[in-house]
């Protein structure tokens, strides 16, 4: 798939959503404030709605705050109230959903970045009757493990196309840097640029929860290996971070990534970070709000019984003054 292609079709999707509406180092929710959020107020809407959002987000993780922008932006206009809970180890989130099950929400609205482990509460959700949506992670068996409609983006392709861009831009070894191992969603990443960029890419696992590690373990990587002409990370705070460690190490070394905050795309600004693969993440927290609320008041499907996908899109020098101006209102 060519960036223009990319473009276009992610252009297309705003639109689309646009008519029918009308992967963190600071900030976050940790998972024991379990916040209730977006409380709604257009009584138009229909009567209030309760739901449970839950996701893998570890503590401070601002990629998440912007999906939960977007939730609470749909939440006010549908007359939603939802709680939110993250934990980013399996069994942890597991145990968060069922005692969101347990809450009896209108709906269950979920992240499932390790299917295996998350089935079986989520399963508890569908057997009780509760509409379970997907979102983020979890796109490969959406379906599978009970969610009827699922917001994100497929992470092959976004690999993929983001390969691709790495050859156009004739680079020399690729250090993929994984944060969370085992996270089918991250390791699709590195496949995808594998694929799409068809030379040299060796993956690295880091620590995410310690950023002081991950720079620590860049930065002797990075000396280690002068042949590395660039490193892809799969976050904002680890592509600032692999930065950290890029100028630490005398490296030469371009750094570009997934995923996008307002800091880091004020390093896309300066050039500091030549571009980022965007998801959308504001998109996926409002239509997984939204969608629900048309799904239990008016039998809706948005999909066709397949993934409405958010990304993938670049943000680079090319737009980012367009994009800028949303991420520092912490909507892109």
């Amino acid at each position: 798939m060519s960036r223009r292609s990319v473009r276009t079709v992610s252009i297309a999707l705003v639109a689309c959503l646009a008519v029918a509406t009308a992967c963190s180092s600071q900030g976050g929710a940790q998972e024991e404030e379990k916040n209730s959020g977006g409380g709604g107020t257009n009584t138009a809407a229909g009567p209030r709605l309760k739901m449970a959002m839950v996701t893998h987000a570890p503590a401070g993780d601002t990629f998440f705050d912007i999906i939960r922008k977007g939730a609470d932006a749909a939440a006010a206009n549908d007359n939603v109230e939802y709680t939110y809970s993250n934990d980013g180890d399996p069994t942890r989130q597991a145990t968060l959903i069922e005692n969101a099950v347990n809450s009896k929400p209108d709906a269950l609205l979920v992240s499932v970045p390790a299917p295996t482990a998350l089935r079986a509460s989520i399963q508890k959700a569908v057997a009780a009757g509760i509409p379970v949506i997907g979102f983020n992670a979890g796109r490969e068996a959406y379906q599978d493990w009970g969610a009827i409609m699922y917001f994100g983006q497929d992470e092959g392709i976004a690999g993929n196309a983001a390969g691709v861009r790495l050859k156009e831009e004739s680079a020399g070894k690729v250090l993929c840097v994984i944060q969370a191992q085992g996270q089918s969603q991250l390791e699709a990443r590195c496949n995808g640029v594998k694929a799409g960029f068809g030379g040299e890419v060796e993956n690295i696992n880091v620590n995410g929860t310690d950023l002081t590690s991950v720079r620590s373990t860049l930065e002797s990587k990075l000396r280690q290996d002068p042949a590395i002409t660039h490193v892809i990370t799969l976050g904002a705070p680890f592509a600032l971070t692999a930065l950290q460690a890029k100028q630490a190490s005398n490296s030469k070394a371009t750094i570009v990534t997934f995923d996008t905050n307002s800091e880091l795309v004020g390093k896309i600004e300066s050039g500091d970070i030549a571009w980022a693969v965007d998801q959308q993440p504001y998109l996926q927290g409002y239509m997984s709000v939204d969608a629900a609320a048309f799904y239990i008041r008016n039998g809706n499907v948005l999909g066709g019984g397949k993934e409405v996908l958010t990304g993938p899109a670049f943000i680079d020098k090319s737009n980012i003054a367009a994009v800028s101006k949303y991420a520092k209102a912490g909507t892109r």
